[in-house]
């Protein structure tokens, strides 16, 4: 049931509705007119989300259409809240409409089993709040402990957003599937799994012992400073949340003693920072770095020589490598110049040919062939153990393997920062070379510079 029908169902009640705004399924002329039509009918509260790969449906497996993602869902709001929307004209004013008004949160999780996955969550979580996020709603997970390194980490680096915890009440069919993986980004443990199988055997079937875990939860994260939670699961009714809320408010005095029973992560899970003895929380000192790859990326290392002697402006070839690809561009020669490229780039890099090459702010991985969703500003929360969600056991996350390089080169830090456009899709089976140097291409001076900057260090 598509998201606005819900919401309007819910509207018309007299409550309040967040709306999930995915960007599956939808290229960006639709997400434009959704939204639109959504600020006209009052449904303002967003959670913009990447969303998960598509499913089977009517005769077979539909095409996945991930056109924008969720930092780039986020900059069409911002200007569509701050009344600019046409984004190819000069001059705003020759296209004017009244501003949007929508309050856009989004989705981050803490609960990563590798240092790879969890920091690059974080570092996306930078580029969201500089796109426009007003709040987030973590992912739902059963740790206090990882709970509370998402809210120190918000805090030492003054990203100043308010965070809703998740608060998720599993049956057992559905703690079953994300047991064995089967929901994206969802974690549940052999200990906690075994718990509710137990709990199933008696007379209510477990019900009031998993609403009480929810109640101690919702406590917990209320005592450690969150500012609000998201309160949901299969089944309950507004008896339930009346459950859980008034529980949670007789657990407050002792809420620390709850912490131990209701930390459920894996022992071979990524913390951030050490543990705090005392509370079985976290201290504010950064967990001791222990992941360092230890192989050669050859050709990691191979494209950065040849991108900072071509295709940087202070490069020894930048001129001369100008001048060939534009004077081969104008002549009989422009589909030879464009298919070699398309095959030395697929060889090396997989190359699908889409004429916009991000190569260089990717670490030298193409998101056209090594993501399935076709991210471009950092990963989506559905990967488990370093595996893409599509393709558990036979893919590896592409930012998982960016992670590895930037931490060979020491330079993690600097993913914290910057944006990645959408893909033009007008130069798609062209020369990237070509557009580059013409400067079509996504990437303007300003972003070509901090890329440069960034190889160089």
């Amino acid at each position: 049931l598509s998201p606005e029908v819900l919401g309007l169902e819910i509207k018309e009640m007299g409550l309040d509705v967040i709306s999930h705004f995915s960007c599956k399924d939808k290229n960006r002329n639709q997400m434009e007119s959704l939204l639109f039509g959504w600020d006209r009918e009052g449904l303002c509260n967003l959670l913009v989300l990447s969303g998960d790969y598509p499913k089977k449906g009517f005769q077979g497996s539909p095409k996945p259409v991930f056109d924008l993602d969720s930092v780039q869902v986020l900059q069409l709001v911002s200007r569509m809240n701050s009344g600019r929307f046409d984004g190819h004209k000069k001059d705003h004013r020759q296209n004017p409409f009244r501003p949007t008004s929508f309050f856009s949160g989004v989705a981050i999780s803490p609960f990563k089993l590798h240092e790879a996955e969890q920091v690059l969550q974080y570092y996306k979580l930078h580029r969201k709040i500089a796109a426009g996020a007003d709040y987030a709603i973590t992912q739902l997970g059963y740790d206090p402990r990882k709970f509370h390194e998402l809210l120190l980490y918000v805090r030492q680096n003054d990203l100043n957003l308010p965070l809703l915890g998740n608060v998720f009440v599993p049956n057992l069919t559905v703690a079953e599937r994300m047991h064995r993986g089967e929901i994206p980004g969802c974690i549940i443990t052999d200990r906690h799994y075994a718990l509710i199988r137990e709990e199933e055997k008696r007379a209510d079937r477990g019900k009031e012992a998993r609403l009480l875990r929810a109640a101690k939860l919702l406590c917990i994260l209320k005592k450690m400073g969150y500012s609000g939670a998201h309160i949901g699961g299969p089944g309950l009714d507004f008896a339930d949340l009346d459950f859980i809320l008034t529980r949670a408010e007789s657990f407050e005095n002792g809420w620390h003693a709850l912490v131990d029973e209701l930390s459920f992560w894996p022992d071979r899970g990524y913390f951030m920072y050490e543990k705090d003895e005392k509370t079985g929380l976290n201290r504010s000192d950064p967990h001791r770095d222990y992941y360092r790859p230890s192989h050669y990326f050859v050709n990691y290392e191979f494209a950065k020589l040849v991108h900072n002697l071509a295709f940087s402006e202070q490069g020894a070839l930048y001129k001369p490598a100008k001048a060939v690809c534009l004077y081969l561009a104008e002549s009989r020669f422009a589909g030879w110049l464009c298919n070699f490229e398309h095959i030395a780039k697929f060889l090396t890099f997989g190359c699908q040919n889409c004429g916009d090459c991000t190569l260089a702010e990717l670490a030298f991985l193409c998101p056209q062939s090594g993501c399935a969703k076709y991210l471009l500003n950092g990963p989506c929360g559905g990967s488990l153990d370093g595996w893409c969600e599509v393709y558990p056991g036979q893919k590896r996350c592409l930012y998982v393997k960016l992670y590895e390089r930037a931490k060979k080169d020491g330079i993690t830090g600097n993913w914290k920062e910057g944006y990645v456009p959408p893909r033009n899709w007008a130069l798609n089976n062209s020369s990237s070379w070509v557009n580059f140097y013409r400067g079509k291409d996504h990437a303007g001076p300003s972003v070509r510079e901090s890329i440069d900057n960034n190889l160089k260090t």
